[in-house]
């Protein structure tokens, strides 16, 4: 049975073409952060200042930023900065969210209203002044980054494990469990939290477009990514005070950033819809 329902889930998911561009996009993506290192693009942190603010031309694609630097190249190795921040996030964000979820859900009483309260005073705060906060306490790098934006998104998959789990344990097969004597600890783990999975996964494809986005934001304002290291929020930063006089500064970074989004919120839909039960 799990099997096919595995293979259930994976058709639903090909014939779904959001699903498919989305996918497409985001593999696109990884791709070119995994092949970075490899094909034969030039220094992404080296200067050519013969070279400054050259536009789009056959030698240089994308042209050149206001040190000379190829935008190909830095385009290529903030995808491996979005990528990882996205990832790193989200780990972040699973590892504290989905045990406090868990606890507060199944155990309920004062212990889910304490973390409750928590999860509703900071989810009262926006989400982006909630990371830029975070990171400036933090201090301005990629890493602290990362960890403001995975601690900004802790409140959201604490109240959806919570919620997924309240509903789980009201089943039959949990009642079941307990009528045996099967541990509650076991009954949790075994039975509780695995029936949770297909919200949580969904959410987390979806918040890693969130947090590219706050990445760039954050590389942007200077709290992420630090120069000379390539990041597409930074080369915005940097595009924005040439905008008269080098324009194309700023379109491969915006764009990269626009379709990267875009394609996790496809793939994020696409895998709702295929691992939504109702759907046949």
């Amino acid at each position: 049975m799990p099997e096919a329902k595995r293979r259930g889930t994976f058709g639903k998911l090909i014939r779904n073409r959001s699903a498919l561009i989305g996918g497409t996009i985001v593999l696109i993506f990884v791709l070119m952060a995994l092949l970075a290192p490899i094909l034969p693009l030039a220094d992404p942190l080296k200067s050519n200042f013969l070279a400054v603010r050259k536009p789009p031309s056959a030698l240089y694609w994308f042209g050149t930023d206001e040190l000379g630097r190829d935008q190909v190249s830095r385009l290529f190795y903030g995808a491996q900065t979005s990528l990882l921040a996205g990832i790193a996030s989200v780990t972040i964000a699973l590892g504290i969210g989905i045990p406090f979820g868990l606890i507060a859900g199944w155990y309920g009483g004062w212990i889910d209203a304490v973390i409750s309260r928590i999860t509703e005073a900071l989810l009262a705060c926006p989400f982006l002044i909630l990371a830029i906060a975070f990171a400036a306490v933090l201090g301005p790098s990629l890493t602290n980054a990362m960890i403001a934006i995975g601690l900004s998104a802790v409140p959201i998959f604490i109240r959806l494990v919570r919620g997924q789990v309240i509903n789980v344990k009201a089943e039959d097969f949990v009642e079941g469990a307990r009528s045996v004597g099967v541990p509650e600890w076991l009954i949790l783990f075994r039975h509780v939290a695995p029936n949770t999975l297909s919200p949580i996964i969904v959410q987390a494809t979806l918040f890693m477009a969130q947090a590219i986005i706050l990445e760039a934001a954050l590389s942007f304002l200077g709290l992420g990514q630090q120069p000379p290291s390539p990041s597409w929020g930074q080369m915005l930063n940097v595009a924005k005070n040439f905008m008269e006089q080098a324009p194309w500064m700023s379109v491969a970074p915006g764009i990269a950033i626009f379709l990267a989004v875009l394609g996790f919120n496809l793939l994020g839909d696409g895998l709702r819809d295929a691992l939504d039960p109702k759907e046949s």
